[in-house]
């Protein structure tokens, strides 16, 4: 098969970064996955967002505007410091040691949500904190949450996941399948056909 050269096939990964300057305000990454390589499949979601092993300063986050073709299963399981179901808002802080929702869910071709992340760790790092706080998301392809899906991290099962460093920026890492560049043509080809976008901004003022 072939593409104009100036056509780009995007099937495992695709990171978009839109940033704006600002003076205060949560820290907001905006998140679309294709799942179609696993759609109809009954599996599960999970978000967590946990303080690292030594001394975290207070952080907090909220998954916002949750949507997807799929469905959610309903009675998820909270432990820790959050509140709120999906599609709803799901607010967590670091202030326990496990923090994490999770739901079985019938996946479809997408689904999308949006990571907020606010608080002291991110608005006035105090310089003195010796551990980060992570939110991480994973996709399973079976309902009790043993088999990871659409992910290359063998150790933790991983799709995605966001650090809040000690200096109060963020740093966003994929664990997707990655992409195969085809030399004939230039084209990104991948084998799972899964689409990450994640863009990012800093609400607020901007100056």
């Amino acid at each position: 098969m072939s593409y104009p050269h100036n056509q780009l096939v995007f099937s495992t990964l695709v990171l978009s970064w839109l940033a704006c300057l600002a003076s205060a305000g949560p820290i907001t990454y905006s998140v679309t996955v294709t799942t179609s390589p696993i759609a109809g499949t009954a599996g599960a979601l999970d978000f967590n967002f946990n303080p690292g092993p030594l001394v975290s300063q207070s952080a907090s986050l909220q998954i916002l505007n949750f949507a997807s073709d799929g469905s959610l299963a309903g009675s998820p399981t909270l432990t820790g410091d959050i509140s709120g179901t999906l599609p709803g808002t799901l607010t967590f802080d670091n202030g326990s040691g496990f923090n994490d929702y999770f739901e079985g869910f019938t996946f479809g071709s997408t689904l999308s949500f949006q990571v907020s992340l606010y608080g002291p760790a991110l608005s006035s790092p105090d310089g003195v904190s010796t551990s980060g706080s992570t939110f991480a998301f994973s996709m399973f392809s079976d309902a009790a949450g043993t088999k990871s899906a659409l992910t290359t991290d063998t150790v933790n099962g991983f799709a995605l996941t966001v650090d809040v460093n000690l200096d109060g920026s963020t740093t966003q890492t994929s664990f997707l399948p990655t992409s195969v560049p085809e030399p004939s043509s230039g084209v990104m080809l991948g084998i799972a056909g899964v689409l990450l976008i994640v863009r990012y901004r800093r609400s607020g003022r901007v100056k």
